[in-house]
């Protein structure tokens, strides 16, 4: 029988009583468990990744309009990988092949090399460090521009928080953000900001998700004495599925999966780390001038929780 998996090699990962699947394609995250309870909502192993599931979002996350950037006084012209939208979206990263190092039981470490290509003639050396502990997994992502030549860089990640079973409509959602990026309906391009207070969008209380459908990056995180931004998915059974991102991840993209294929839709979170906004290459807003032999390191991650450890504030009394 064939042993072949369309994620290509898979990495198993274990700490306490979590467990983390690492794949060789697109170097990303395909499934995170507590017990028996998921922490991310999974691919399927004969699958290949919808919705970007896990996957590493270089060297830009979210859409790119018609694929057009400047850099240095240069135009630049890059696929358009949503074409029915006329973007790019999510980089170059997410179908190649990624390779495995320095593995234990516990970590690993994936690693890719971005030659230059049409329209990013630029070298980047790219290594994801993933680390399970006892309290979740962990993923710190560094890229150095090995080439001889500035290059415009920016990093996201795609996890989807699980309910644990069910769709996530029961669930309550929990992000202390006061500004979500507005968008258009077409193409799901910046069309500007507005604060997120008196809109259907402030989650700095719980909020049940109902029927809400959310495809927005929001920012000015508020964050704890770690520097820490949250975004929590309370599940009905009492337990929390929450993500976490070092203060270089300056935005959080939520998205309901409602795009998705009709028996995945709405069964996990989008839960997207990002250090620039969407359109970010063509705006150059928030964009990391990544200069020859420079290197960039940004974290993330995910743990699961009892309701009551998750306050949801900087403050422990969680007021």
């Amino acid at each position: 029988m064939s042993t072949f998996t369309p994620s290509g090699e898979q990495y198993e990962l274990t700490a306490g009583d979590y467990r983390a699947t690492i794949v060789e394609v697109g170097g990303g995250v395909r499934s995170c468990d507590r017990g028996d309870r998921p922490v991310l909502h999974p691919y399927p192993v004969e699958a290949m990744a919808d919705g970007a599931h896990g996957a590493p979002l270089i060297p830009w996350p979210n859409r790119l309009a018609d694929g057009a950037y400047s850099f240095d006084g240069t135009d630049y012209q890059v696929a358009l990988t949503e074409p029915e939208k006329h973007n790019a979206i999510h980089g170059f990263l997410q179908w190649r092949s990624w390779q495995a190092r320095e593995q234990t039981a516990e970590s690993i470490v994936m690693a890719t090399r971005l030659y230059p290509l049409q329209g990013y003639p630029f070298t980047l050396d790219v290594s994801i460090e993933y680390t399970l502990s006892t309290t979740g997994l962990a993923a710190r992502t560094t890229a150095t521009n090995i080439g001889d030549t500035a290059c415009p860089y920016g990093c996201g990640q795609h996890p989807y928080l699980s309910p644990g079973t069910g769709l996530i409509d029961d669930c309550e959602i929990e992000l202390d953000a006061g500004t979500r990026i507005l968008t258009s309906a077409d193409r799901q391009l910046p069309t500007g900001t507005e604060p997120v207070d008196g809109t259907p969008y402030d989650f700095r209380r719980p909020c049940r998700l109902g029927e809400l459908q959310i495809d927005h990056a929001f920012t000015d995180l508020v964050r704890d004495d770690d520097g820490r931004g949250w975004l929590r998915l309370h599940g009905t059974d009492g337990r929390t599925a929450q993500l976490w991102v070092d203060s270089t991840y300056r935005l959080i993209q939520v998205f309901t999966s409602d795009t998705l294929a009709p028996d995945r839709r709405r069964r996990g979170l989008g839960a997207e780390p990002m250090t620039c906004p969407p359109n970010a290459f063509q705006t150059g807003e928030q964009v990391t001038r990544l200069e020859p032999g420079a290197s960039i390191t940004t974290a993330w991650g995910v743990e699961l929780v009892g309701r009551d450890q998750a306050t949801g504030r900087p403050e422990a009394t969680g007021a």
